[in-house]
Protein backbone atom coordinates (compact mmCIF):
# COMPACT_ATOMS: atom_id res chain seq x y z
CA UNK A 1 0.00 0.00 0.00
CA UNK A 2 0.97 3.35 -0.74
CA UNK A 3 -1.43 6.15 -0.07
CA UNK A 4 -4.94 7.34 -0.25
CA UNK A 5 -7.15 10.47 0.57
CA UNK A 6 -10.64 10.00 2.21
CA UNK A 7 -12.81 12.66 1.48
CA UNK A 8 -16.56 13.95 1.30
CA UNK A 9 -18.55 16.39 0.06
CA UNK A 10 -18.71 17.91 3.07
CA UNK A 11 -18.15 18.28 6.41
CA UNK A 12 -20.26 15.95 8.89
CA UNK A 13 -20.33 13.24 6.01
CA UNK A 14 -18.70 10.38 8.33
CA UNK A 15 -15.32 10.05 7.15
CA UNK A 16 -13.56 10.73 10.07
CA UNK A 17 -14.95 7.64 11.48
CA UNK A 18 -14.91 5.90 8.42
CA UNK A 19 -10.92 6.59 8.70
CA UNK A 20 -10.15 5.67 11.87
CA UNK A 21 -12.24 2.35 11.36
CA UNK A 22 -10.28 1.76 8.02
CA UNK A 23 -6.95 2.33 9.98
CA UNK A 24 -7.77 0.15 12.97
CA UNK A 25 -9.00 -2.65 10.37
CA UNK A 26 -5.73 -2.37 8.40
CA UNK A 27 -3.63 -2.47 11.56
CA UNK A 28 -5.83 -5.90 12.50
CA UNK A 29 -5.00 -7.40 9.43
CA UNK A 30 -1.41 -6.80 9.81
CA UNK A 31 -0.82 -3.96 7.09
CA UNK A 32 1.18 -1.59 8.06
CA UNK A 33 -0.12 1.66 7.38
CA UNK A 34 0.25 5.67 8.74
CA UNK A 35 -2.29 8.43 9.64
CA UNK A 36 -2.44 11.80 8.29
CA UNK A 37 -5.10 14.78 8.59
CA UNK A 38 -5.37 17.52 6.19
CA UNK A 39 -5.72 21.03 7.07
CA UNK A 40 -5.32 22.54 10.79
CA UNK A 41 -6.53 20.02 13.05
CA UNK A 42 -5.75 18.33 16.25
CA UNK A 43 -8.95 16.50 17.36
CA UNK A 44 -9.21 13.72 14.65
CA UNK A 45 -5.38 12.72 14.41
CA UNK A 46 -5.71 11.52 18.37
CA UNK A 47 -8.03 9.63 16.83
CA UNK A 48 -6.11 8.27 14.32
CA UNK A 49 -3.32 7.74 15.93
CA UNK A 50 -5.06 5.77 18.49
CA UNK A 51 -7.26 3.77 15.47
CA UNK A 52 -3.20 2.77 13.62
CA UNK A 53 -1.27 2.52 16.33
CA UNK A 54 1.05 5.53 15.42
CA UNK A 55 1.34 8.83 14.97
CA UNK A 56 -1.49 10.97 12.86
CA UNK A 57 0.44 13.64 11.06
CA UNK A 58 -0.79 16.70 9.46
CA UNK A 59 -0.67 17.91 5.78
CA UNK A 60 -2.44 21.31 5.16
CA UNK A 61 -1.76 22.55 1.71
CA UNK A 62 -2.61 26.12 2.47
CA UNK A 63 -0.36 26.30 4.97
CA UNK A 64 2.78 24.23 4.53
CA UNK A 65 5.23 24.69 1.79
CA UNK A 66 5.41 22.22 -0.74
CA UNK A 67 8.92 21.13 0.39
CA UNK A 68 7.74 20.07 3.93
CA UNK A 69 4.34 18.51 2.66
CA UNK A 70 6.32 15.79 0.16
CA UNK A 71 8.29 15.27 3.23
CA UNK A 72 5.92 14.75 5.38
CA UNK A 73 4.51 12.05 2.92
CA UNK A 74 7.46 10.10 2.52
CA UNK A 75 7.67 8.39 5.72
CA UNK A 76 5.19 5.75 4.34
CA UNK A 77 2.16 3.97 3.30
CA UNK A 78 -0.58 6.74 4.16
CA UNK A 79 -4.37 6.92 4.76
CA UNK A 80 -4.85 10.77 4.99
CA UNK A 81 -8.42 12.04 6.10
CA UNK A 82 -9.40 15.01 3.87
CA UNK A 83 -11.10 18.25 6.17
CA UNK A 84 -14.52 19.63 5.42
CA UNK A 85 -15.40 19.52 1.36
CA UNK A 86 -13.32 18.21 -1.20
CA UNK A 87 -13.37 21.47 -3.18
CA UNK A 88 -13.18 23.62 0.04
CA UNK A 89 -10.29 26.11 0.53
CA UNK A 90 -8.81 28.81 2.33
CA UNK A 91 -10.70 31.71 1.74
CA UNK A 92 -7.87 32.51 -1.32
CA UNK A 93 -8.99 29.92 -3.25
CA UNK A 94 -6.02 27.75 -2.40
CA UNK A 95 -5.09 24.23 0.10
CA UNK A 96 -8.48 22.24 -0.62
CA UNK A 97 -8.19 18.70 -0.01
CA UNK A 98 -8.71 18.47 -4.45
CA UNK A 99 -4.83 20.75 -4.01
CA UNK A 100 -3.70 18.15 -1.85
CA UNK A 101 -4.37 14.78 -3.77
CA UNK A 102 -3.12 16.91 -6.92
CA UNK A 103 0.44 18.01 -5.40
CA UNK A 104 1.13 14.36 -3.79
CA UNK A 105 -0.80 11.99 -6.71
CA UNK A 106 -3.01 10.48 -4.62
CA UNK A 107 -6.26 8.57 -5.35
CA UNK A 108 -9.63 9.53 -3.51
CA UNK A 109 -12.16 7.07 -1.86
CA UNK A 110 -15.03 9.43 -1.93
CA UNK A 111 -17.83 8.85 1.34
CA UNK A 112 -21.07 10.36 0.62
CA UNK A 113 -23.53 10.59 3.53
CA UNK A 114 -27.06 8.77 1.57
CA UNK A 115 -28.99 9.33 4.60
CA UNK A 116 -31.14 11.92 3.11
CA UNK A 117 -31.42 11.33 -0.55
CA UNK A 118 -31.46 8.30 -3.21
CA UNK A 119 -31.16 8.54 -6.70
CA UNK A 120 -29.98 11.81 -6.75
CA UNK A 121 -26.11 10.49 -4.92
CA UNK A 122 -25.81 10.24 -9.55
CA UNK A 123 -25.98 13.54 -9.83
CA UNK A 124 -23.63 14.60 -6.51
CA UNK A 125 -21.23 11.95 -7.46
CA UNK A 126 -20.38 12.93 -11.49
CA UNK A 127 -20.76 16.59 -10.31
CA UNK A 128 -17.64 15.92 -8.37
CA UNK A 129 -15.69 13.51 -10.70
CA UNK A 130 -15.41 15.62 -13.47
CA UNK A 131 -15.16 19.48 -11.36
CA UNK A 132 -11.80 18.58 -11.93
CA UNK A 133 -10.28 16.67 -14.63
CA UNK A 134 -7.32 15.96 -12.42
CA UNK A 135 -8.39 14.79 -9.09
CA UNK A 136 -9.65 10.90 -9.60
CA UNK A 137 -12.35 10.07 -7.37
CA UNK A 138 -11.32 6.31 -7.57
CA UNK A 139 -13.89 4.57 -5.19
CA UNK A 140 -16.64 5.44 -3.33
CA UNK A 141 -17.92 4.52 0.36
CA UNK A 142 -21.89 4.73 0.77
CA UNK A 143 -22.56 5.97 4.67
CA UNK A 144 -25.62 5.59 5.93
CA UNK A 145 -27.85 3.49 3.97
CA UNK A 146 -30.97 2.87 5.69
CA UNK A 147 -31.89 -0.23 4.46
CA UNK A 148 -31.52 -2.84 1.31
CA UNK A 149 -34.09 -1.41 -0.78
CA UNK A 150 -32.27 2.11 0.21
CA UNK A 151 -28.80 0.61 -1.51
CA UNK A 152 -30.70 -0.67 -4.62
CA UNK A 153 -32.11 3.02 -5.11
CA UNK A 154 -28.41 4.42 -4.55
CA UNK A 155 -26.74 1.65 -6.84
CA UNK A 156 -29.46 2.53 -9.59
CA UNK A 157 -28.52 6.22 -9.17
CA UNK A 158 -24.91 5.47 -9.77
CA UNK A 159 -25.40 3.34 -13.02
CA UNK A 160 -23.53 4.44 -16.05
CA UNK A 161 -20.64 6.06 -13.42
CA UNK A 162 -17.01 4.32 -14.09
CA UNK A 163 -16.63 4.62 -10.28
CA UNK A 164 -16.28 1.17 -8.17
CA UNK A 165 -18.61 1.25 -4.76
CA UNK A 166 -16.41 0.01 -2.54
CA UNK A 167 -18.75 -0.63 0.43
CA UNK A 168 -21.90 0.56 1.78
CA UNK A 169 -22.07 1.50 5.45
CA UNK A 170 -25.54 0.86 7.06
CA UNK A 171 -26.54 3.75 9.70
CA UNK A 172 -25.43 2.92 12.84
CA UNK A 173 -25.91 5.22 16.22
CA UNK A 174 -23.01 3.38 17.67
CA UNK A 175 -20.91 5.09 15.08
CA UNK A 176 -21.18 8.38 16.73
CA UNK A 177 -18.94 10.12 19.09
CA UNK A 178 -19.80 13.72 21.14
CA UNK A 179 -19.07 16.76 20.03
CA UNK A 180 -18.13 20.26 21.78
CA UNK A 181 -17.29 23.74 20.64
CA UNK A 182 -14.15 22.55 18.71
CA UNK A 183 -14.82 19.51 17.23
CA UNK A 184 -15.24 15.95 18.79
CA UNK A 185 -14.75 15.61 22.52
CA UNK A 186 -10.93 14.80 22.55
CA UNK A 187 -10.02 10.91 22.57
CA UNK A 188 -8.35 10.84 25.68
CA UNK A 189 -11.91 11.72 27.30
CA UNK A 190 -13.65 8.99 26.03
CA UNK A 191 -13.40 5.87 28.43
CA UNK A 192 -13.81 3.16 25.90
CA UNK A 193 -12.19 4.28 22.84
CA UNK A 194 -10.70 1.17 22.31
CA UNK A 195 -13.36 -0.78 22.51
CA UNK A 196 -15.32 1.94 20.16
CA UNK A 197 -12.29 1.58 17.61
CA UNK A 198 -12.77 -2.19 17.51
CA UNK A 199 -16.38 -2.09 16.67
CA UNK A 200 -15.90 0.79 13.86
CA UNK A 201 -13.47 -1.68 12.75
CA UNK A 202 -15.62 -4.43 12.41
CA UNK A 203 -18.33 -2.97 10.43
CA UNK A 204 -15.93 -1.36 8.20
CA UNK A 205 -14.25 -4.44 7.44
CA UNK A 206 -18.11 -6.36 7.03
CA UNK A 207 -19.36 -3.83 4.14
CA UNK A 208 -16.03 -2.38 2.86
CA UNK A 209 -13.76 -4.15 0.28
CA UNK A 210 -10.35 -3.31 2.17
CA UNK A 211 -8.62 -5.40 -0.61
CA UNK A 212 -10.01 -3.38 -3.70
CA UNK A 213 -9.31 -0.06 -1.87
CA UNK A 214 -6.14 -0.94 -1.09
CA UNK A 215 -5.49 -1.69 -5.07
CA UNK A 216 -6.24 2.08 -5.34
CA UNK A 217 -3.67 3.19 -3.74
CA UNK A 218 -0.85 5.30 -5.31
CA UNK A 219 2.77 5.81 -4.15
CA UNK A 220 2.69 9.92 -2.67
CA UNK A 221 5.29 11.94 -5.10
CA UNK A 222 8.57 11.85 -4.60
CA UNK A 223 9.82 13.46 -1.46
CA UNK A 224 12.76 16.56 -2.22
CA UNK A 225 16.10 15.47 -1.51
CA UNK A 226 16.78 18.75 0.45
CA UNK A 227 16.63 19.45 4.34
CA UNK A 228 13.48 20.96 4.76
CA UNK A 229 14.09 24.13 7.15
CA UNK A 230 11.70 23.93 10.01
CA UNK A 231 10.16 26.67 12.41
CA UNK A 232 13.17 26.91 15.07
CA UNK A 233 13.42 25.37 18.04
CA UNK A 234 12.28 27.60 21.46
CA UNK A 235 15.62 26.08 23.00
CA UNK A 236 18.00 23.44 23.62
CA UNK A 237 15.74 21.89 26.67
CA UNK A 238 11.69 22.34 25.80
CA UNK A 239 9.31 21.87 28.55
CA UNK A 240 5.77 20.86 26.42
CA UNK A 241 2.67 21.09 28.83
CA UNK A 242 0.70 17.88 27.17
CA UNK A 243 -2.86 16.97 29.24
CA UNK A 244 -6.51 17.41 28.27
CA UNK A 245 -6.10 21.19 28.92
CA UNK A 246 -3.14 21.56 26.60
CA UNK A 247 -3.61 19.14 23.57
CA UNK A 248 -2.98 20.77 20.52
CA UNK A 249 0.62 20.54 19.57
CA UNK A 250 1.79 19.86 15.78
CA UNK A 251 3.78 16.02 15.57
CA UNK A 252 6.05 17.72 12.70
CA UNK A 253 6.84 21.15 15.01
CA UNK A 254 8.11 18.92 18.04
CA UNK A 255 9.80 16.51 15.54
CA UNK A 256 10.94 19.59 13.73
CA UNK A 257 12.41 20.56 17.16
CA UNK A 258 13.93 17.39 17.35
CA UNK A 259 15.46 16.97 14.53
CA UNK A 260 17.42 20.60 15.07
CA UNK A 261 18.94 19.07 18.58
CA UNK A 262 16.44 20.34 20.87
CA UNK A 263 14.99 17.56 23.76
CA UNK A 264 11.47 17.79 24.29
CA UNK A 265 10.10 16.90 27.55
CA UNK A 266 6.71 16.95 28.36
CA UNK A 267 4.47 17.94 31.99
CA UNK A 268 1.25 18.11 33.40
CA UNK A 269 -0.13 21.13 34.39
CA UNK A 270 -3.74 19.66 35.19
CA UNK A 271 -1.63 17.12 37.25
CA UNK A 272 0.08 20.27 39.22
CA UNK A 273 3.45 19.35 37.84
CA UNK A 274 6.45 21.86 37.48
CA UNK A 275 8.50 22.53 34.00
CA UNK A 276 11.98 20.41 34.58
CA UNK A 277 14.14 23.05 36.71
CA UNK A 278 16.75 22.99 33.52
CA UNK A 279 14.29 23.99 30.93
CA UNK A 280 15.64 26.46 29.06
CA UNK A 281 12.38 27.31 27.23
CA UNK A 282 8.70 25.94 27.94
CA UNK A 283 6.08 25.46 24.94
CA UNK A 284 2.07 25.63 26.32
CA UNK A 285 0.38 24.54 23.09
CA UNK A 286 -3.50 25.13 22.76
CA UNK A 287 -5.81 23.36 24.30
CA UNK A 288 -9.35 23.43 26.27
CA UNK A 289 -8.55 25.40 29.66
CA UNK A 290 -11.34 26.86 29.84
CA UNK A 291 -12.89 23.36 30.71
CA UNK A 292 -10.21 23.25 33.51
CA UNK A 293 -9.86 26.64 35.05
CA UNK A 294 -10.21 26.05 38.52
CA UNK A 295 -7.63 23.18 38.67
CA UNK A 296 -5.19 25.41 37.03
CA UNK A 297 -5.74 27.74 39.37
CA UNK A 298 -5.34 25.94 42.46
CA UNK A 299 -2.21 24.29 40.54
CA UNK A 300 0.10 25.77 42.86
CA UNK A 301 3.30 23.34 41.80
CA UNK A 302 2.52 24.78 38.56
CA UNK A 303 2.32 27.77 38.65
CA UNK A 304 5.13 28.72 41.17
CA UNK A 305 7.16 26.64 38.68
CA UNK A 306 6.56 28.48 35.72
CA UNK A 307 6.91 31.64 37.41
CA UNK A 308 10.93 30.23 38.31
CA UNK A 309 11.13 29.29 34.94
CA UNK A 310 10.23 33.23 34.12
CA UNK A 311 12.11 34.77 36.35
CA UNK A 312 15.23 32.51 35.06
CA UNK A 313 15.34 33.68 31.95
CA UNK A 314 13.63 30.50 29.93
CA UNK A 315 11.88 31.64 26.82
CA UNK A 316 8.44 30.88 27.40
CA UNK A 317 5.79 30.97 24.49
CA UNK A 318 1.97 30.22 24.42
CA UNK A 319 -0.18 29.50 21.76
CA UNK A 320 -4.31 29.71 22.41
CA UNK A 321 -5.24 27.89 25.14
CA UNK A 322 -1.69 28.73 26.39
CA UNK A 323 -1.97 32.20 25.67
CA UNK A 324 -5.08 31.84 28.08
CA UNK A 325 -3.16 30.40 30.91
CA UNK A 326 -0.54 33.18 30.22
CA UNK A 327 -2.73 35.52 31.52
CA UNK A 328 -3.98 37.26 34.71
CA UNK A 329 -7.16 35.37 34.47
CA UNK A 330 -9.98 33.29 32.52
CA UNK A 331 -13.37 34.45 32.89
CA UNK A 332 -15.22 31.04 32.71
CA UNK A 333 -18.16 30.39 30.45
CA UNK A 334 -20.78 31.14 33.74
CA UNK A 335 -19.00 34.15 34.40
CA UNK A 336 -16.29 33.61 36.99
CA UNK A 337 -12.78 34.35 36.52
CA UNK A 338 -10.19 32.25 37.60
CA UNK A 339 -6.53 33.33 38.37
CA UNK A 340 -3.91 32.38 35.79
CA UNK A 341 -0.41 32.91 35.98
CA UNK A 342 0.01 36.54 35.42
CA UNK A 343 2.83 36.63 33.35
CA UNK A 344 1.01 38.51 30.76
CA UNK A 345 -1.09 41.47 31.43
CA UNK A 346 -4.03 39.79 29.74
CA UNK A 347 -7.50 38.12 31.15
CA UNK A 348 -9.72 35.74 28.55
CA UNK A 349 -13.34 35.50 28.22
CA UNK A 350 -15.81 32.51 27.47
CA UNK A 351 -18.61 34.01 28.90
CA UNK A 352 -19.22 35.86 25.84
CA UNK A 353 -18.64 32.97 22.96
CA UNK A 354 -17.91 34.39 19.10
CA UNK A 355 -16.48 31.77 16.97
CA UNK A 356 -12.80 33.35 15.80
CA UNK A 357 -11.73 30.88 12.69
CA UNK A 358 -9.09 31.38 9.31
CA UNK A 359 -5.96 31.13 8.07
CA UNK A 360 -2.94 33.51 9.23
CA UNK A 361 -0.26 35.21 7.74
CA UNK A 362 2.04 36.39 10.83
CA UNK A 363 5.19 38.41 11.09
CA UNK A 364 7.12 37.81 14.35
CA UNK A 365 7.46 42.01 15.97
CA UNK A 366 8.83 40.61 18.99
CA UNK A 367 9.86 37.27 21.07
CA UNK A 368 11.91 34.53 20.65
CA UNK A 369 10.95 34.25 16.49
CA UNK A 370 11.44 38.25 16.05
CA UNK A 371 11.50 39.29 12.14
CA UNK A 372 10.43 35.30 10.94
CA UNK A 373 7.29 35.01 8.85
CA UNK A 374 4.52 32.25 9.51
CA UNK A 375 1.88 30.58 7.78
CA UNK A 376 -0.78 30.04 11.01
CA UNK A 377 -4.20 29.19 11.60
CA UNK A 378 -6.88 30.23 14.48
CA UNK A 379 -9.94 29.24 16.05
CA UNK A 380 -11.31 29.86 19.45
CA UNK A 381 -14.40 31.05 20.93
CA UNK A 382 -12.75 32.83 23.58
CA UNK A 383 -11.65 36.79 23.38
CA UNK A 384 -9.64 39.23 25.48
CA UNK A 385 -11.73 41.13 27.58
CA UNK A 386 -8.28 43.06 28.70
CA UNK A 387 -5.10 43.75 27.73
CA UNK A 388 -2.13 45.71 29.68
CA UNK A 389 0.85 47.37 28.57
CA UNK A 390 3.08 44.69 26.97
CA UNK A 391 4.42 44.51 23.36
CA UNK A 392 2.47 43.28 20.27
CA UNK A 393 3.80 39.59 19.41
CA UNK A 394 2.47 39.67 15.72
CA UNK A 395 1.56 41.34 12.25
CA UNK A 396 -0.94 39.65 10.97
CA UNK A 397 -2.99 39.57 7.88
CA UNK A 398 -6.18 36.81 7.01
CA UNK A 399 -5.83 34.05 3.91
CA UNK A 400 -7.45 37.18 1.11
CA UNK A 401 -4.31 39.63 2.66
CA UNK A 402 -6.82 41.86 4.81
CA UNK A 403 -4.80 43.37 7.19
CA UNK A 404 -5.96 42.25 11.08
CA UNK A 405 -3.34 44.30 12.49
CA UNK A 406 -0.77 43.43 15.72
CA UNK A 407 -1.83 40.35 17.77
CA UNK A 408 -0.71 38.48 20.59
CA UNK A 409 1.83 40.28 23.50
CA UNK A 410 5.57 39.94 24.46
CA UNK A 411 6.83 41.01 28.04
CA UNK A 412 10.32 40.01 28.55
CA UNK A 413 10.98 36.48 27.54
CA UNK A 414 7.20 35.64 27.77
CA UNK A 415 5.24 35.85 25.02
CA UNK A 416 2.00 34.26 23.30
CA UNK A 417 -1.08 34.70 20.64
CA UNK A 418 -4.29 33.16 20.29
CA UNK A 419 -2.22 31.90 16.53
CA UNK A 420 -1.06 28.51 15.63
CA UNK A 421 1.87 28.32 14.00
CA UNK A 422 1.82 25.90 11.48
CA UNK A 423 5.06 26.24 9.38
CA UNK A 424 7.52 29.04 8.07
CA UNK A 425 6.09 31.64 5.66
CA UNK A 426 7.30 33.32 2.88
CA UNK A 427 9.87 36.66 3.31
Amino acid sequence: MSGLLIAAPSSGSGKTTITFGLLRALKRRGVTVNAGKAGPDYIDPAFHAIASGGPCVNFDPWAMRPELLLRQASSGPLIIEAMMGLFDSAADGVGSPAHLAKMLGLNVVFVVDCGRMSQSVGALVRGYATHDPDVRIAGLILNRVGSPRHERLLRNGLEGLDIPILGVMPSDKQLSLPERHLGLVQAGEIGAIDAFMDYAAERVAERVDLDALLRLAQRPTAAAEAIVCRIPPLGQRIAVARDEAFAFSYPHLLDGWRAEGAEIRFFSPLADEAPDEDADAVYLPGGYPELHAGRLAAAARFKAGMATRAAAGAVIYGECGGYMALGEGLIDAEGRQHEMLGLLPLVTTFAERKRHLGYRRARALSGPYAGVRFNAHEFHYSKAAHEGEADRLFAVSDAEGTDLGAVGLTRGNVSGSYMHLIDLGSS
